[in-house]
């Protein structure tokens, strides 16, 4: 049984006629004829009466008219919702971020997004980079928008910006108190840093290894799983931190924290992408949009 076939069927039955039928289907008489006659013999039932010139529905092609009427309905939504995900009228959109893109970067895009495709439902989960990473291993998001590189086979890595890391520090720490220097031993410290698995301490420890430090002569204060946390730790006095510009952009214009010099390269943010999995019309507006696509 095709839809076709039962698209016929109705409207046969609705006209009781099969050469209306046939017309208004823009077929042949012969095809309309065909196409009941199949699906009469296929299921051994007889749908119509032939009475003459006219025909006239069964008891069995009452019933079963009811049942074609709702499949080809399931079936014409079931194709609106196709031509609704197409058009980005319809659809989802799971995100991972890490905290610096999550929580800094990323919400002006989300809404540039919502305005774009409201039809779009979009969700966002905020981890460290190793957790956005193995939330798109597991299929658990559609994306995943991390600080630096990730090592996994399975995902694909797209560049899309750029960030710049700071070394920062309370305004009555040594290092602040001489604008423009740079510290001459940054092993001192003490350091606050975010936990191992984020971006924000991968890169910072790789950057420290082009310096000729190994991030073990670092004197560590604390480990903090968030850059909030970090940051309020810093202007607690609890010591210094390299985090990113847009995380302390309103600490430093405030004077809460002070910058330092310190000659620290750029980041690259990367999106993920499973790739045994599809890009969605949904996604792929998304990865256009923030210059991943």
């Amino acid at each position: 049984m095709t839809l076709e076939q039962l698209r016929i069927f109705v409207a046969v039955a609705e006209r009781e006629h099969v050469t209306l039928a046939a017309r208004d289907l823009n077929l042949t008489q012969s095809a309309t004829s065909a196409a009941v006659a199949a699906l009469e013999a296929r299921y051994a039932t007889r749908l119509f009466d032939r009475v003459g010139r006219r025909i006239a529905l069964t008891e069995a092609g009452h019933l079963f008219l009811a049942e074609a009427r709702a499949v080809l309905a399931r079936a014409r939504a079931a194709e609106q919702t196709l031509i609704d995900l197409a058009d980005l009228t319809r659809g989802s959109l799971t995100l991972a971020a890490s905290q610096t893109i999550g929580n800094y970067w990323l919400p002006p895009l989300i809404q540039r997004y919502r305005e774009l495709h409201p039809g779009v439902a979009i969700t966002l989960a905020v981890d460290n980079t190793d957790g956005v990473a193995r939330r798109i291993h597991d299929g658990a998001a559609d994306i995943g928008l991390v600080e630096g590189a990730v090592d996994d086979p399975f995902l694909t890595s797209r560049p899309f910006a750029e960030d710049e890391l700071v070394l920062v520090a309370p305004p009555d720490h040594p290092w602040a108190r001489e604008p423009g220097r740079q510290p001459d031993d940054p092993r001192r410290g003490p350091w606050v840093l975010r936990e191992p698995g984020s971006g924000t301490r991968a890169i910072f420890e790789a950057a420290l290894a082009g310096l000729g430090i190994a991030p073990g002569a670092l004197d560590i204060a604390l480990e903090l799983p968030s850059n909030e946390a970090v940051c309020s730790a810093v202007a607690a006095g609890a010591g210094v931190t390299v985090v990113s510009r847009l995380v302390v952009a309103c600490a430093l214009k405030a004077g809460v924290l002070t910058r330092v010099k310190l000659d620290l390269p750029p980041r690259r943010f990367f999106a993920l992408h499973h790739k045994e999995y599809s890009v969605t019309r949904a996604q792929k507006a998304f990865l256009e949009l923030i210059g991943a696509g």
